[in-house]
């Protein structure tokens, strides 16, 4: 589909160059996703290339890509700081600590309160007053992001627990998980297919979500619907 953005649709074995990503444009972060990948660039916009099935580049077109293609508009005068793909979609945190989602809604993982596949850049719903997001994390179905309070709000399919708020429920706007901890925030997080994990500003790690072949740390292979802590 395009996916390593070199201009033509050909396997590599070996490191090879994207086409251009601009006149004097420089990547300063990376995302891939299942088919897809998105570059946030030294002037704060994002490129994608792939394959673009339910819009997930973000350029308003469901046309496969590749060579770097802009995104639409990300918001009047706003820019990217960090991005997360998933499987069929893209998130971004911008400068302002808002979040842009954009491709497949399936299960609401845009977060925008809909189930409707999103093109461009779409604001999610809020992520809660006054709260602004630090880091973003994409699994298969959903998204997490860490927040600037330390807690963590996920949206999106909730099967496996992996959006940690006690349920296995779909959410279609973020919604803040249970409880990390006595006394701890999350400093970062990270998602797999169906799980979720976030470092927390202790140096523990807790995980949630599908726990096939252990994927949660905690010596079982239990699923988990809230924030876990990993065996030491």
């Amino acid at each position: 589909n395009g996916e390593l953005g070199d201009g033509t649709n050909t396997d590599r074995s070996t490191p090879t160059q994207t086409a251009s990503l601009g006149v004097g444009r420089t990547a300063v972060a990376i995302a891939a996703g299942n088919h897809h990948t998105c570059v946030v660039l030294d002037d704060g916009s994002v490129s994608c290339w792939g394959d673009n099935g339910e819009g997930k580049l973000g350029d308003g077109t469901t046309t496969d890509r590749s060579t770097p293609t802009q995104t639409a508009s990300l918001g009047a005068g706003r820019t990217a700081l960090s991005l997360a793909a998933g499987d069929s979609h893209t998130c971004g945190v911008l400068d302002n600590g808002s979040i842009v989602c954009w491709g497949d809604n399936n299960q609401g993982k845009i977060g925008d309160g809909t189930l409707v596949d999103r093109h461009t850049p779409t604001q999610t719903a809020s992520l809660g007053v006054g709260r602004t997001a630090v880091a973003i994390a994409a699994g298969h179905y959903h998204t997490c992001a860490a927040l600037d309070n330390g807690a963590v709000a996920c949206w999106g399919m909730g099967s496996y627990g992996q959006l940690g708020d006690g349920t296995e429920t779909s959410r279609n706007i973020p919604t803040q998980t249970s409880a990390l901890g006595t006394g701890v925030g999350a400093v970062g997080i990270s998602a797999g297919g169906f799980v979720t994990c976030s470092v927390l500003d202790d140096g523990s790690v807790v995980c949630w979500g599908e726990n096939f072949q252990g994927t949660l740390g905690d010596g079982t292979s239990v699923d988990r619907n809230t924030p876990t802590q990993t065996s030491s």
